[in-house]
């Protein structure tokens, strides 16, 4: 099973390079403000206990928390950011095709965000449509537990297209100031093990479009999920709760080996499109007939192929990019976040109340009961629990669609996906995904819904 490598790996020779490639022709906003009060606009709210924060501006009141160039914030049924004039021009040249074009942007600077969590990792997400001919930029900028600042870190370049007039969706890897880097979608303080942390920070985000174009991305939401999971190669295990399992589709990615391998090779890496694929079409909010007729009609499962298509992150060369499919899901109409769960309980609580979680794992053959392979990094659509509160896990890496449906035993799978450390098949030490989750939830939830996801600070 081919699966990228962690995050974590350590970047050397193009660091300095990158770095500056990637904080520049792009960007276009004003410098990151002193620390301030806690803004109206911020809307914080802890996943674990004392381990996560997440914060999110979504709704006219949060827009205006922050400092908008050339913006304005529509009402309606589709609220969002949208592009009001904008207030410069700037070339790109996409490092993916080698074409240079011209856009015209505005920006919006988030408030500075206090975090409950003194940070050890952040990672943004976004919610946005992005019509052909737009496409954003969405950058972090931290202050140091010293009172120094990062550089503004480019944590996603987005659209949800591929045409000619798109640019080529990417992360922006190399980026560093000798004490935080980024590693794909994950701002990551070098040492930390050290006794340095980020307490607060800001977004940025920059709205481009051709110019004198009518088009203009909207964002719905922009949030960011900063943490400080201490090093662990074990966890503690929760007590089974409410039984309940979903009816959640069931996609192998396996039976996409070989197709369209100018996405990550083909099916066989697809495991996060795949598991998006089954959430979104649990949700009813999975890709028209009319979008995937691109696809060979021989294959089957087409919105899988779609999605990985529409996750694909050109420089990582792979799908599995975390904001990345949750912004494909909030293309979809949906509500979408990335954060970090701190036990079973909190995915039962969220099942509970009818949302699936996707969940990132890594582990050897011998620590899952029942998969049958090890993997370096893995996604899986959480269905529900057994009465004796073992997990059933829709797991894409399977050979056929029938195969997908899995029961693995609680304490190893909370072990494998919880930890931040584990030994590898050589007895070398690696890294662990410290209970990343992916959450999808419909534009309008229902109540209990709300509850859930308030009482992780995602709604």
């Amino acid at each position: 099973m081919t699966m990228h490598s962690s995050r974590r790996t350590v970047l050397t020779a193009a660091v300095a390079v990158a770095a500056a490639a990637g904080t520049g022709a792009a960007s276009a906003a004003p410098a990151l403000a002193a620390p301030a009060a806690k803004a109206a606009g911020s809307r914080p709210g802890r996943a674990t206990g004392s381990l996560v924060d997440n914060a999110f501006w979504a709704g006219h009141q949060d827009w205006r928390a922050g400092t908008g160039h050339g913006v304005r914030s529509v009402p309606g049924p589709v609220a969002g950011l949208v592009i009001d004039k904008a207030v410069g021009r700037t070339d790109y040249q996409d490092p993916h095709t080698g074409t240079t074009a011209t856009w015209e942007y505005a920006t919006w600077t988030g408030p500075v965000h206090h975090s409950s969590v003194p940070a050890t990792e952040i990672v943004a997400h976004w919610n946005a449509d992005t019509p052909a001919g737009t496409w954003l930029q969405v950058e972090l900028q931290g202050r140091y537990s010293d009172g120094t600042l990062t550089p503004w870190y480019v944590m996603g370049r987005w659209t949800a297209g591929d045409g000619d007039t798109d640019i080529r969706r990417t992360s922006l890897d190399g980026q560093a100031d000798g004490r935080s880097s980024i590693s794909t979608d994950t701002f990551a303080l070098d040492d930390e093990a050290g006794t340095l942390r980020v307490p607060s920070y800001q977004l940025r985000l920059t709205l481009y479009r051709s110019p004198g174009s009518r088009l203009t991305p909207l964002v719905r939401r922009l949030g960011a999920m900063a943490s400080a999971v201490p090093a662990r190669f074990t966890v503690p295990a929760s007590k089974p709760g409410t039984a309940r399992e979903l009816r959640v589709p069931a996609y192998s990615q396996d039976i996409h080996k070989g197709q369209y391998p100018q996405y990550d090779n083909g099916g066989e890496a697809w495991c996060s499109p795949t598991s998006s694929s089954m959430v979104l079409d649990y949700w009813g909010h999975g890709p028209t007939r009319a979008e995937t007729a691109w696809v060979d009609p021989s294959y089957a499962d087409p919105q899988v192929d779609h999605a990985a298509r529409c996750t694909y992150d050109y420089q990582y060369e792979g799908c599995g990019n975390w904001p990345f499919n949750a912004a494909y899901a909030a293309s979809r109409g949906m509500n979408a976040a990335v954060t970090r769960l701190g036990s079973l309980t909190d995915i039962e609580t969220l099942v509970a109340a009818g949302i699936p979680v996707i969940t990132s794992q890594s582990f050897l053959a011998s620590e899952l009961t029942g998969a049958g392979y090890g993997t370096s990094g893995h996604l899986m659509a959480i269905a529900g629990f057994t009465a004796d509160g073992d997990v059933v896990a829709n797991d894409p890496a399977s050979q056929d669609d029938a195969a997908v449906r899995n029961v693995y035993k609680r304490a190893e799978f909370e072990t494998i996906w919880l930890r931040t450390k584990r030994y590898n098949a050589t007895g070398g030490v690696s890294s662990g995904s410290g209970g990343v989750v992916y959450v999808y939830w419909p534009p309008r939830p229902t109540k209990a819904q709300e509850r859930a996801l308030k009482s992780f600070g995602l709604l």
